[in-house]
C-alpha cells in the first residue's frame, strides 16, 4: 500500500534541503551568518540562473527566524525591486506574522510585483477585515499583471456581500482580459451564487464562453447541465471541454471522459488540432481540479508523448492544477512508472507559467508530502524526484 500524501498549511511549515540535494531533518537548518544571507539574497536578481537559483535553495534551507528578519529587512529597503519581489515570495513561503506584516506593508507599493504577490496571499489566507480595501483597490488597480491577483483574492472573501455584488457586475463590466479573470476566479472559489450570470455567457458563442462553461463545471452546481448539456454539437472544437464539463455537473461519466480522453490523445497526435488539444486538456483539467484521478492520468500520459506544442498546451493545464491543488498531483504521481518524465512534464509546465508565488507554494506542499511519508514510501521517491527536476 502507498503512503497517501497529507499537505499541512502551506503557509506554516518549511522543510530544508543540504548542499548536496538530500533532505535534512525538520529543526537542522544549515548554519548561515547574517551577512553571507544579505549577500545571497542580493543574489535573487543575478542575471545568471543558476546563482538566482542556489540563492533561493540557500535562503529556504536557512534558519527560519533568521531568514524572515532578513527577508522582511530586504523587501522594505533593498535597492532592487526584482530583489524585493523575490524576497517577498520567499518570505510568504515560510509564512508567519513576518510575512502577513510584510504583505500589509507593500499592498499600495507601486511596484507591480510586490502587490501580485500581496493578493496572492490574501487569497489563499483571506481575512474578512480586508475585504473593503480589496473592494475599494479594483477602482485603481489596472495593471494587467497585478488585477487578476486582486481579483482572485477578492473572490477568496466573498462571504461579504458587497464582494459577491462586485464581482458580479464585473463579470459584465471592463475588457475580455479581466472579466475572463472574474470568471475564472468565481469558478476556482466555486461562486455558486454567480451561477445564473455564468450560464448566459456560456449559452452564447464569444471570446468568454469557454472560461464560463469551465467556471461552471468547478462551480458544481447541478442547475448549470441542462444549459451546458445544450451545447453539445454546437462546436467541434468546444465539444470535448463541453463533455468534461457535463460529468463535472453530475453526467454519466464513463463515455463523456473517454471521449474527452481519445479527443485528447487524436488531437495531440494529429499535429495541426491545437485548438482541440487546449479544449480537450482544459476539460480534463478541471476533472482533475475536483480529484478526478482518470483525468490526471491521461494529461500526463498524452503530455509525455506529445510533440512539443501539444506537449506545451497540457503541461499549461497539469501546471496549473499542480499549483492550485498540489495534493491531487503529488498523490497521483505516486502511482507512475514514468515518474522522471512526469516531474519534466511539471518541471515544463512551470516554466510556462512563470507563477513565482504558487510555484512556492507547490515546493512547500512537495516538502511538507516528504516528511509525513514514512521512510522507503513511494511518496518520498516522490518528492526526492521532484526536488531534482524543479530544483527547489
Amino acid at each position: 500500500m502507498t503512503a497517501s500524501i497529507v499537505v499541512p498549511s502551506l503557509f506554516s511549515l518549511t522543510l530544508l534541503l543540504d548542499g548536496s540535494g538530500a533532505l535534512l531533518r525538520v529543526g537542522q537548518p544549515a548554519p548561515v551568518s547574517d551577512q553571507e544571507l544579505v549577500v545571497v539574497i542580493g543574489q535573487l536578481s543575478d542575471f545568471d540562473y543558476p546563482t538566482r537559483n542556489a540563492a533561493s535553495s540557500l535562503i529556504r534551507r536557512a534558519p527560519i527566524a533568521q531568514a524572515q528578519r532578513a527577508l522582511a529587512a530586504a523587501v522594505r529597503g533593498h535597492d532592487d525591486g526584482y530583489v524585493r519581489f523575490r524576497a517577498l515570495v520567499l518570505l510568504v513561503g515560510f509564512g508567519g506574522l513576518p510575512a502577513r506584516e510584510a504583505v500589509v506593508d507593500v499592498l499600495d507599493d507601486p511596484n507591480d510585483r510586490l502587490r501580485a504577490v500581496a493578493y496572492g496571499y490574501l487569497e489563499h489566507e483571506p481575512d474578512p477585515a480586508m475585504s473593503g480595501f480589496l473592494v475599494a483597490a479594483l477602482d485603481t488597480e489596472t495593471s494587467e499583471f497585478v488585477r487578476p491577483a486582486l481579483i482572485r483574492a477578492l473572490a477568496a472573501h466573498d462571504d461579504d456581500v458587497e464582494v459577491r455584488d462586485r464581482l458580479l457586475v464585473d463579470i459584465d463590466r471592463g475588457v475580455d482580459f479581466f472579466r475572463g479573470a472574474v470568471i475564472e476566479a468565481l469558478g476556482d472559489h466555486g461562486a455558486a451564487y454567480a451561477v445564473e450570470p455564468l450560464i448566459r455567457i456560456a449559452s452564447s458563442e464569444g471570446p468568454l464562453q469557454d472560461d464560463a462553461v469551465l467556471a461552471l463545471a468547478r462551480i458544481g452546481d447541478d442547475s448549470a447541465l441542462g444549459a451546458v448539456a445544450a451545447l453539445q454539437g454546437e462546436d467541434r472544437d468546444l465539444e470535448p471541454m463541453v463533455s468534461a464539463a457535463a460529468v463535472a455537473l453530475g453526467a454519466e461519466p464513463s463515455g463523456h471522459l473517454q471521449f474527452v480522453s481519445d479527443s485528447l490523445r487524436f488531437a495531440a497526435a494529429a499535429g495541426n488540432e491545437l485548438a482541440l488539444v487546449r479544449s480537450a486538456a482544459a476539460g480534463l483539467g478541471t476533472l482533475a481540479s475536483t480529484g478526478n484521478v482518470g483525468a490526471v492520468r491521461v494529461l500526463f500520459d498524452v503530455a509525455i508523448q506529445a510533440e512539443p506544442a501539444a506537449r506545451d498546451a497540457i503541461a499549461l493545464v497539469l501546471g496549473t492544477v499542480a499549483m492550485r491543488n498540489p495534493t491531487i498531483v503529488l498523490e497521483h504521481l505516486q502511482t507512475r512508472a514514468d515518474l522522471s518524465a512526469s516531474a519534466l512534464v511539471l518541471r515544463d509546465s512551470f516554466d510556462i507559467l512563470d507563477e513565482d508565488l504558487e510555484e512556492e507554494r507547490f515546493f512547500m506542499a512537495a516538502r511538507s508530502a516528504f516528511w509525513v511519508a514514512s521512510e522507503g514510501s513511494d511518496a518520498r521517491a516522490v518528492t526526492d524526484e521532484l526536488i531534482k527536476a524543479l530544483e527547489f
